[in-house]
């Protein structure tokens, strides 16, 4: 997504007190509902409110005054305003064309920006009590229990009634007792933790001479505010995250909020660690993993300006910034931005969208840039900022390609001699290995010997993968579990059941037998299940607590590990089947992020790629370091088919619990399908996951020129097609999955 939203104005405030606004809801509405405003309430665009629906009583965002094309009569009245300040306009401008681009009902969109509920209350004080300080200084008739809650609030700090009982061994009826009787007052207490205020000029950095300079270009981007979109293109080690925390200092003194995006949870534990070093506290952090009251808290913090940087997940884009001053998506390119469930939006493309709305800047740092980015650089569109070094004496590793035709590892292996040699070389030395192989589980199909069935999912068209460490098969897309079978489920026959193709603990349990000596991990997101498992892991792995790592494509991005000087990738050629769009770009992606993790210290790194095609222009570009030219041949090729980012898509993914009404729908929409010069339409056919959650999957895409008004042609198009209850249609522009 390339296209901009023009310049919001500023929030206007009604001329005179409407007797009628619209108010957006939180449901999958296209349109918000009018309702009568009560007497002496004001409701500026903005106010969050209170209205019935039904039986039923929800929250709600006031977009404007309504017209009066409903009758009075007919009008349900707001219930209440919360006590809390608007949305900010730039949210609510966010929401429209949020929903505008995607075609997602706007109130599936005001949703995210309003997900926390319980923040629109003032939060309630906590009760505390101390001891009174009118209350004699001698009670001869005190019983022992009472004293020891007198000597404990002698000198101390408020407590709460659980506190007193832990702490001084009473029951609760002692606190109330005493309160009763005049031995002690009650106090409130803040119910929200502080939120501490970043220092900006805390521990500022010691910058490389490249460093310092793109470092001063974005400072004076955030100190001269308008909007503009700076690529910061550094390779990995190069201090990306030093400089554009410049720009997030410099908001600072200018006495704006900043937001910093990552693309993964476990990005933010060393993440976390660096902006303490800079900045003496650390920022408030957003994502699906923090609790309820730890969110509240975030959201109102947000909105009153007490929380000045915050890091966080995709979602994060949505808070109620009032202040903004710059917008920073760290690792640009990474696929996590975009979100497929519910509302089908790019994290990094609507976090443009709102830095053009609140007119301030944005950096997109990577050290592999997206080739919609790369193209928009080479277009002048966005600027680059170069860092072409490590920091300090740290060297860019060495590649090699492993051929596999002609290193071929023993049967029922997976590590090749070269790489086994590698790896025992570099544990010897008392360095770091790590083996990467994007694929969780042991393996990834189990199959019969007997009669060759394969253990499918029952509620969808995938294979189970095991993983034995659990004892058990599990599918990688709805969640569905079961423990391995006795026997063969189709045919009966018993031992016959064997693991097909290798995932991580595969490859771990071959690592214990050729290193019995070496300390051995294995991290996927089934061992990273929060932040407190990465920081751990962090620790054990900066520690030197590890000597050989193997993971997923968790490991493979971000993190900082001295000690680690050998990369070794197991399958390299595992993420270019399937014939996706952009398999090749992110295969190249992944692969050099995965070799950057090797000699970021003062010793040198080596990576080896094993691969069965080592002639690809890919793995020749990758062990040669050129990303320039494998991203200029990825542009042409998608430039001669006409695919983006020099063309548009669109998906229409039909879905029904019977695969014939499916069917159905789907045919109707490709015989209503628009006929427009430079308009495709492909399609209906099964999509990759046909059965996905027991739901029949069709999919039909469009490809138009790049000029084309896409959400226009869907509009129309869609409107001539009644889609039953039943039945799902789900729409993705510009997709990036194709399953």
């Amino acid at each position: 997504m390339t296209d901009e939203p023009s310049s919001a104005p500023g929030t206007d405030l009604f001329e005179q007190a409407p007797e009628r606004v619209r108010v957006l809801l939180p449901l999958p509405l296209a349109e918000p509902y009018d309702y009568a405003v009560p007497p002496e309430t004001h409701l500026e665009p903005g106010a969050i409110v209170e209205v019935p629906l039904g039986r039923r009583r929800l929250h709600g965002v006031v977009l404007g005054p309504a017209d009066d094309t409903v009758p009075a009569d007919k009008l349900k009245a707001v219930i209440r305003r919360f006590p809390i300040d608007p949305l900010p306009n730039a949210v609510v401008e966010l929401v429209k064309w949020t929903a505008s681009w995607t075609l997602a009902p706007m109130g599936s969109v005001v949703r995210l920006a309003m997900s926390v509920p319980a923040a629109f209350e003032p939060p309630k004080p906590i009760r505390a009590f101390v001891r009174n300080p009118a209350a004699p200084d001698k009670e001869p008739r005190l019983t022992p229990a009472r004293r020891r809650v007198l000597d404990l609030l002698e000198d101390g700090p408020p407590r709460t009634t659980t506190d007193i009982a832990v702490e001084a061994a009473v029951g609760a009826g002692v606190v109330k007792g005493m309160l009763e009787a005049g031995l002690l007052v009650t106090v409130d207490l803040p119910s929200e933790p502080a939120i501490p205020k970043p220092d900006p000029d805390y521990e500022a950095p010691e910058l490389t001479s490249d460093q310092e300079a793109a470092a001063a270009s974005l400072r004076g981007a955030v100190s001269e505010p308008g909007f503009g979109v700076t690529l910061l293109d550094g390779v990995t080690g190069s201090g990306k995250t030093e400089v554009y925390l410049e720009a997030v200092a410099e908001a600072l003194k200018q006495g704006r909020q900043a937001l910093v995006l990552v693309p993964e949870i476990a990005l933010s534990t060393p993440w976390l660690e660096r902006f303490e070093a800079r900045f003496g506290v650390t920022p408030a952090v957003w994502h699906s993993e923090i609790g309820p009251p730890r969110r509240r808290a975030v959201w109102r913090a947000v909105s009153e300006g007490r929380a000045r940087v915050v890091v966080g997940a995709r979602s994060a884009l949505f808070l109620p910034f009032r202040e903004l001053g710059v917008i920073v998506v760290d690792e640009e390119h990474d696929a996590a931005y975009k979100q497929d469930d519910g509302v089908s939006y790019h994290g990094r493309d609507m976090a443009i969208v709102r830095a053009r709305i609140e007119d301030i800047p944005i950096v997109l740092a990577t050290a592999t840039p997206s080739l919609e980015t790369w193209t928009n650089v080479e277009t002048g569109r966005f600027r680059r900022l170069e860092l072409p070094a490590r920091y300090g004496p740290a060297r860019l590793p060495d590649i090699d390609l492993v051929d596999l035709r002609r290193d071929r590892p023993e049967r029922g292996r997976w590590l090749s001699n070269t790489l086994s040699r590698a790896v025992h070389a570099t544990v010897e030395r008392g360095e770091q290995a790590l083996l990467f192989l994007n694929r969780r589980g042991y393996a990834p199909l189990t199959l019969c010997r007997a009669c060759g069935h394969r253990i499918e999912c029952p509620s969808c068209s995938a294979w189970l993968v095991e993983h034995r460490l659990s004892g058990r098969l599990q599918c990688h897309h709805c969640g569905f579990s079961s423990r391995l079978p006795e026997k063969c489920p189709s045919c009966g026959a018993e031992d016959s059941l064997v693991a097909s193709g290798p995932g991580i603990e595969r490859v771990a349990e071959e690592v214990y037998e050729r290193f019995p000596d070496a300390r051995v991990q294995t991290v996927s997101s089934d061992t990273l299940t929060g932040p407190a498992a990465a920081a751990e892991f962090v620790r054990a792995m900066t520690a030197g607590e590890i000597d050989i790592l193997v993971g997923t494509q968790i490991v493979a991005k971000g993190y900082h590990f001295p000690g680690l000087t050998l990369v070794g990738v197991v399958d390299a050629d595992l993420g270019l089947s399937g014939g996706d769009l952009r398999a090749g770009e992110r295969t190249f992606q992944l692969l050099q992020q995965v070799a950057g993790r090797a000699g970021r210290s003062r010793k040198p790194g080596r990576v080896l790629l094993q691969t069965h095609q080592p002639d690809d222009p890919l793995m020749q570009a990758i062990a040669a370091s050129d990303r320039d030219g494998f991203l200029n041949r990825e542009a042409d090729g998608r430039r001669l088919q006409g695919m983006p980012p020099f063309g548009r898509l669109a998906a229409l993914i039909v879905s029904a619990k019977d695969a014939d009404q499916a069917d159905a729908v789907a045919r109707a929409l490709a015989r209503s399908a628009p006929r427009l010069e430079g308009v495709d339409i492909l399609g209906p056919a099964p999509a990759p996951l046909s059965l996905l959650r027991g739901r029949h999957r069709r999919r039909l895409l469009l490809k138009a020129d790049r000029r084309a008004n896409v959400q226009a042609i869907l509009r129309e198009w869609l409107s001539r097609v009644p889609i039953p209850g039943t039945v799902r249609l789900g729409i993705d522009v510009d997709p990036y999955s194709f399953m």
